[in-house]
């Protein structure tokens, strides 16, 4: 029986687009038909949307993303002030982001793990599969362990999911990031909130649960979706011009579009989002919110249609040509970040 070593021995690596210039390709795109030039015309807007100095930009991740080896992609459009806020499942930020800040690795699996037929091999080595990607359950629970002494060293009360992974960037520049790139310490360094709707889907959640099993009457933590919700419209009262950069669907994507709404409902009148980038696999048939197309949500009062472009294709293929053109181009270059986790550092809700 093949030993946990003999899995885990080639680490992902994470794509640079800071080293390769994907401009001729994508302008070869513009003019060819079906996906290419869907993502050619992503990507003109991407740069568009970044030369607007009236735009704040928020990116959306779901799906597993920087397990697949997008990371350094995100954390260097954090880096270049190419975004102003994230929104994201916490697999992302915390069991993928935040565990390589610890100096932990995600593996590349052998294709014939891909049918299954390994799995019950896998578990009883304690490694976790995500399609063809590894992981070692026991540095995933290191990973749990740091989320519940986060959560003891925080002061009782309510926090939204940004306070928490400031922390975690906080945690990060006490203790030492171990990696070359993380979005979580570039995001704590740059003033970048990062939202997690679902924050206790992750294994912030296991860290959360240990946290209130061990505090038991005594005074604890909570986290305030609510408050998630409240911050991020306060972005866009604050900023009424923003686009969209949204990689898979969810929840993510319906937060971010609903602070439209959001706004109105608190009587301040707020335009819809200006541009808007979806890239997904996801049906549009089946009415499921991944796949609802940007023209969908236009009906909803959420994003404008003159800049919107929905990508049919997997991440790791677009992400890299649409931001790496994005990149190149150069358009952040004259950008300002807009900061805006020092304009929510202590508001409330009134």
């Amino acid at each position: 029986m093949p030993t946990k070593a003999d899995y885990l021995k080639d680490p992902i690596e994470h794509i640079d687009i800071t080293k390769f210039n994907p401009v001729p390709l994508v302008n070869s795109m513009k003019n060819m038909a079906f996906t290419a030039r869907d993502l050619a015309r992503a990507a003109d807007i991407t740069d568009r949307m970044l030369r607007d100095e009236e735009c704040g930009v928020i990116l959306c991740l779901a799906g597993s993303l920087i397990s697949a080896g997008l990371k350094k992609v995100f954390a260097d459009a954090i880096k270049y002030k190419m975004v102003d806020a994230i929104v994201s499942t916490g697999a992302n930020i915390v069991d993928q982001d935040f565990f390589e800040a610890l100096g932990f690795k995600h593996y590349v699996g052998e294709e014939k793990l891909r049918s299954g037929m390994f799995d019950a091999e896998l578990r009883e080595l304690e490694i976790d599969r995500i399609y063809d990607t590894l992981i070692d359950e026991e540095q995933l629970r290191v990973c749990d362990d740091v989320m519940h002494e986060i959560s003891d060293h925080l002061d009782s009360g309510v926090y939204s999911s940004r306070e928490f992974i400031r922390a975690m960037g906080q945690y990060l520049e006490t203790k030492g990031c171990k990696t070359d790139s993380s979005i979580v310490y570039e995001a704590y360094k740059n003033e970048v909130p990062i939202f997690c709707p679902a924050f206790s889907d992750c294994s912030a959640g296991f860290g959360l649960v240990a946290h209130l099993h061990a505090r038991g009457d005594a005074p604890k933590i909570a986290i305030d979706s609510g408050k998630d919700f409240y911050e991020l419209t306060r972005c866009k009262m604050a900023n009424p011009t923003t686009g969209l950069f949204m990689v898979g669907g969810g929840v993510p994507k319906n937060f971010a579009q609903d602070i439209v709404v959001a706004a109105d409902v608190l009587g301040h009148d707020a335009p819809m989002h200006k541009y808007a980038i979806q890239i997904t696999v996801a049906d549009v048939r089946d009415g499921a919110l991944s796949g609802s197309t940007l023209k969908e949500a236009s009906s909803w009062g959420k994003v404008d249609l003159a800049y919107e472009q929905m990508v049919f294709s997997e991440a790791t293929l677009a992400v890299p040509l649409i931001m790496g053109y994005a990149f190149h181009q150069g358009g952040w270059k004259n950008r300002k970040g807009k900061r805006w986790a020092e304009m929510l550092e202590g508001v409330t809700a009134e």
